[in-house]
């Protein structure tokens, strides 16, 4: 009993010195450690290749601005970007509200701003050059072809989304030759756009910047989205379905608006059927607010086509319906040739056209 008692002794004073040295050597819940540290932050190199998007970005972002825009009892903001002879491409609908009397700021990359005069607008292609009062030394942005983009190609969008000024987002371009009717339900003139249509995230305030390829190249000018909410707005978040105007149709149009003022409009010289719901798109069968089905004088008349017959492709595109067939058409330059498959009856028939502009449209100047 003495032997056992004196194990349990000794055990039991095993048990309290450890506890006891625990408690007196543990560190304190509020004690600090001066030698402690997480080392210092890695070295490296903050250069880019430049085929990377931070590459592409840094070559582009210096000719981005933004576009401050003031009207008569609204404003608003946009982007949009140099070009040659120092004026700013943008979208229409940027612009419009300054269009009778406003002011229009434009911020630089730089944070260097100016004020800006409206050299022209073309509201059926929601395009507009404005023109700054000094560019500060920024050089100007490359333009590339967007006949040459194909689905898949990498993009980069840039713009100030909600007045964020030089912000950056990438994606992919997700199909070409989307039709877009860009505007307000109640808008007398809405934009026809045969659209880019990518899923970098686009904005408010994107509207007027440039969507870029790999090479740093502007592929198109950013215009609109699609939302939840309803088909078309550009006042709307993001839900990655943007749609960008094809930087060959943009070209023309600043061209023609920097050189006259206003963009020409092209036709092909018919009146469709907005009754009709079957294939393709019909040629109207009667006269409507003064213009026959065909004009005799236009392409599509001069080509053979008729009242009644029904467009079902256009250059080998399958066509939908008639926003389809507008957006297409316009997104051409006059003097272009195309080829149009269309249904007399029962007979299917091929046509080559030339389209033509419309009568010297009325400039849009401040």
């Amino acid at each position: 009993m003495l032997v056992a008692l004196g194990v349990v002794i000794a055990l039991l004073a095993s048990v309290m010195g450890s506890v006891g040295t625990y408690l007196l050597t543990r560190p304190s819940a509020s004690s600090t450690d001066p030698s402690y540290s997480l080392g210092p932050a890695p070295t490296g190199d903050t250069s880019r290749p430049p085929e990377s998007v931070a590459g592409v970005a840094s070559r582009v972002l210096p000719g981005v601005v933004s576009l401050e825009v003031e009207g008569a009892s609204d404003a608003g903001t946009g982007s949009g970007f140099l070009i040659k002879g120092g004026y700013v491409v943008t979208n229409n609908h940027v612009v419009a509200l300054a269009a009778q009397g406003g002011d229009i700021k434009i911020v630089f990359n730089n944070r260097k701003s100016t004020t800006a005069r409206i050299v022209g607008r073309d509201p059926g292609s929601d395009l507009a050059v404005v023109k700054p009062e000094e560019t500060f030394g920024t050089p100007e942005i490359t333009l590339g072809n967007s006949d040459q983009v194909v689905v898949g190609d990498p993009v980069i969008a840039i713009g100030s989304p909600l007045g964020l000024t030089g912000t950056v987002t990438t994606g992919i371009v997700s199909s070409l030759n989307r039709p877009v009717v860009a505007g307000e339900d109640n808008d007398p003139d809405p934009a026809y756009i045969s659209a880019i249509q990518t899923d970098a995230a686009i904005n408010p305030g994107n509207s007027g910047g440039p969507l870029v390829n790999a090479k740093g190249e502007v592929v198109g000018v950013n215009s609109a989205i699609a939302t939840l909410s309803r088909a078309i707005s550009s006042q709307s978040g993001s839900i990655g379905l943007g749609f960008a105007i094809p930087i060959n149709q943009a070209r023309r149009v600043a061209e023609e608006i920097i050189t006259t003022g206003a963009a020409k409009r092209v036709k092909i010289g018919i009146v469709l059927d907005s009754r009709y719901r079957g294939e393709g798109v019909r040629i109207a069968t009667e006269p409507a607010q003064g213009r026959q089905p065909v004009d005799s004088d236009g392409p599509a008349g001069k080509a053979g086509l008729k009242p009644g017959d029904i467009i079902l492709e256009l250059n080998g595109l399958r066509i939908q319906d008639s926003t389809e067939l507008i957006s297409l058409i316009r997104s051409k330059s006059p003097g272009t040739k195309i080829a149009i498959k269309y249904k007399r009856g029962t007979e299917e028939r091929m046509a080559s056209l030339t389209v033509t502009a419309e009568a010297e449209p009325t400039p849009r100047p401040s």
